[in-house]
């Protein structure tokens, strides 16, 4: 019984090669290659300009330094994420003031971003949880009124879209990530979108010891950059990321014909879900649900099991009662595009049985 594994990369002929080229050059640092992946990328972002960097969490820190964000300035930020949302606003030093999510779509509640808004809030950082874009009109009226910054977390939401405007196309900037279980992958990476010309300096600038020309060091920072090895991969991948992607819609579409008797995920009319992961409740016993399936050859995962704000690293005690809520019931299924039919109904056909069963209490 072939085992179906929550999140399976896919790494074909055409990747190796194109790493393999590049190592066989012996230019193996930031390159021809990365400029190339951020100018082919720029084509799924409306031509907005792409800076590649060593992570997502890196692009988030280095958007938000370039948009003036440090301390003393709040972002707002939903604490059902993962933490690195967050943890790149307070490497600013700014301060991270966590919200509640909406309990269908997950996303952020755009009425606890009102409520969340002092005379510190400089921005919001929104996030397109499991590749489900956030409720970008209302945040973007909230955004304009206060006159506030929006940063999107695209890091699961590659080519996902609200009536055809692509995610990464709504804020002042957006970063994306290529961690290997994402949609696509550079085996690690990440890539700032940001309409501003001079945003992307600044994060080409702060991604290189803060070189805006070589040994100058106009400004203090970091050694974030993508090297060409990693950007070779990421354009194999960016080639096949239209397929996989209408892969993942139409599996997501097939569990949700077939599984019954719980929630499932929901799209909002105009919005396009591209399922980086596919989520469910389950209101009790999930971890033994889990280990049902996982005796069945079928990998289930929780993301996520802690909110941010309950963290070791934050320990807030707030009252964001839907995100607890979420934290002790969402279950993710497999849905990557190498499940064939067959296994998309094991999954489904197994869910059912257990739930009508109740047999993993």
């Amino acid at each position: 019984m072939r085992y179906l594994s929550i999140a399976q990369p896919i790494i074909q002929r055409d990747d190796i090669s194109a790493v393999k080229k590049v190592l066989k050059s012996g230019n193996l640092a930031q390159g021809p290659e990365v400029a190339k992946f951020e100018s082919e990328f720029s084509d799924l972002v409306d031509g907005r300009a792409c800076v590649a960097v060593n992570s997502g969490t890196s692009g988030l820190h280095l958007a938000l330094l370039a948009l003036g964000i440090g301390p003393g300035d709040e972002v707002i930020v939903p604490t059902f994420t993962f933490a690195a949302t967050a943890n790149s606003v307070a490497l600013t030093g700014a301060t991270p003031i966590f919200v509640d999510v909406d309990p269908l779509t997950f996303n952020m509640n755009p009425e606890g971003i009102v409520a969340a808004i002092s005379a510190k809030t400089k921005a919001i950082q929104v996030v397109h949880l499991y590749g489900l874009p956030a409720a970008m009109d209302e945040i973007l009226k909230i955004a304009r009124e206060r006159k506030l910054l929006i940063v999107e977390d695209c890091a699961q939401a590659h080519m996902a879209s609200i009536g055809g405007k692509p995610v990464g196309t709504f804020g002042d900037a957006a970063v994306f990530s290529f961690y290997p279980t994402k949609n696509m992958t550079s085996g690690e990476g990440g890539m700032i979108v940001t309409s501003e010309e001079n945003v992307a300096l600044i994060c080409k600038s702060l991604r290189n010891q803060g070189m805006m020309k070589k040994y100058d060091n106009e400004l203090r920072g970091f050694n974030l950059r993508m090297t060409d090895i990693h950007a070779a991969l990421g354009r194999t991948q960016l080639k096949k990321l239209s397929d996989w992607t209408n892969r993942r819609i139409d599996n997501a579409s097939v569990l949700s014909s077939r599984i019954s008797g719980l929630q499932t995920p929901v799209s909002p009319k105009g919005f396009k879900h591209v399922f980086h992961q596919y989520t469910i409740k389950v209101k009790q016993n999930r971890d033994s649900f889990i280990s049902k399936l996982g005796d069945k050859g079928i990998g289930a995962g929780v993301y996520y099991p802690k909110p941010v704000h309950a963290l070791p690293a934050y320990a807030l005690l707030l009252d964001l009662p839907v995100a607890n809520t979420l934290c002790n019931e969402v279950v993710s299924l497999p849905v990557h595009p190498s499940l064939r039919m067959r296994d998309l109904r094991r999954i489904s056909s197994n869910v059912n049985a257990l739930i009508e069963t109740g047999d993993y209490s």
